[in-house]
């Protein structure tokens, strides 16, 4: 089988094995993530629990990316750290995702150029408490800049049949307007939670 048709194939699976966790619960974490899936008696992994941006062995193109939600008080590493959710309530149809370090061909960023150039459809795993990710599909990579150090991500059209990226400017305001929707209710749950530590407010129970 070419390579690009067991790409695509282990991309399905993925994205069909993503699904059904994120039907499941409200968010994820490393004890979903890390696992993996089984395409044809293999274990393929997510993520990299140490970056963002990750490539299966098995696979020819990029699978995720990843931004992480900081701790209080914690080290921001990435300026998207701090802007994604801004910019996902507040931009027009795209969002800005750093790169890893300040070299362009170092292998990460080039995955992301190859994403871009083939318009390959990605998992985004977005932080939306520390330690917690929804799980947004398909994203693509949109834009590539190696001067800025930074590429753009679009969301795919929900309920869309192909994996197809958004066909112009008004299909990528929509994407990004169901995004949002789906994020505001997690987001601010996540939010109440963190604020009572995880507690209940009249109670003071777990």
């Amino acid at each position: 089988m070419p390579d690009a048709d067991l790409d695509s194939l282990m991309r399905l699976a993925a994205f069909e094995h993503v699904g059904k966790l994120s039907e499941v619960h409200d968010h994820l974490t490393a004890v979903h993530l890390v696992p993996g899936f089984i395409f044809q008696g293999e274990r393929i992994p997510l993520v990299n629990p140490q970056r963002g941006i990750f490539k299966p062995r098995q696979m020819r193109f990029l699978l995720s990316i990843k931004t992480v939600f900081p701790r209080p008080g914690g080290r921001i590493w990435y300026d998207d750290q701090r802007e994604v959710h801004r910019q996902i309530f507040e931009g027009d149809d795209a969002i800005d995702y750093a790169f890893m370090g300040e070299n362009p061909d170092a292998a990460d960023n080039r995955w992301l150029r190859e994403a871009f150039e083939n318009q390959v459809p990605v998992i985004y795993f977005l932080g939306i408490a520390p330690g917690r990710y929804q799980a947004v599909f398909p994203a693509f990579v949109s834009g590539w800049d190696a001067s800025a150090l930074k590429a753009r991500v679009a969301f795919g059209v929900p309920d869309q049949e192909s994996l197809a990226p958004p066909a112009n400017a008004l299909e990528r305001r929509y994407a990004l307007r169901a995004v949002k929707q789906r994020l505001h209710q997690a987001s601010f749950r996540e939010a109440v939670i963190t604020a009572y530590g995880g507690r209940c407010a009249l109670s003071g129970l777990p």
